[in-house]
């Protein structure tokens, strides 16, 4: 069976795409993931600290802190540390429940595997150790993995 160059080269050409719309994706939502998880652990630290004073200091922290701030009422230090504890664990709360509601890490992980794969098989169609028949189902194959990627039109030249 004689190899289709015209059929290999618009193949190669889909691959480099799709390769593109999958890196388009990769750059714009590791950033968006990264910065939720660390709004997440920053928030979440904060919340600890918030109340790490009341917790272990006590009756004499809150006295502590009244003075210190010329309050009239110690219970002023207390409700506004539990205002912002619940504030910061309200943001932790939301951010890391919608990095997990977009499910944000594994369409990262099965882009960047994808990615992987399609270069792969431009290798091989390159130096034709791969039917043009075959590079197709292989590229069906990997692509179904990521509906989530939007394809970019074919850069005809």
């Amino acid at each position: 069976m004689v190899d289709d160059v015209d059929g290999r080269a618009e193949l190669i050409r889909r691959i480099e795409a799709r390769r593109s719309s999958i890196n388009a994706f990769v750059r714009r939502v590791r950033p968006r993931n990264a910065r939720l998880a660390n709004i997440s652990i920053v928030s979440s630290a904060a919340a600890a600290a918030f109340t790490a004073g009341p917790a272990l200091g006590g009756l004499s922290f809150a006295e502590t802190v009244q003075r210190g701030l010329s309050l009239s009422d110690s219970s002023l230090v207390w409700r506004v540390l539990c205002l912002f504890a619940m504030l910061v664990s309200l943001v932790a709360a939301i951010s890391v429940n919608l990095n997990k509601s977009q499910d944000m890490a594994s369409q990262l992980s099965a882009a960047e595997a994808c990615d992987a794969e399609l270069e792969g098989l431009r290798t091989l169609l390159e130096f034709a150790q791969l039917s043009v028949h075959d590079a197709a189902g292989l590229y069906q194959k990997y692509i179904t993995k990521i509906p989530f990627v939007q394809e970019e039109p074919v850069n005809y030249r």
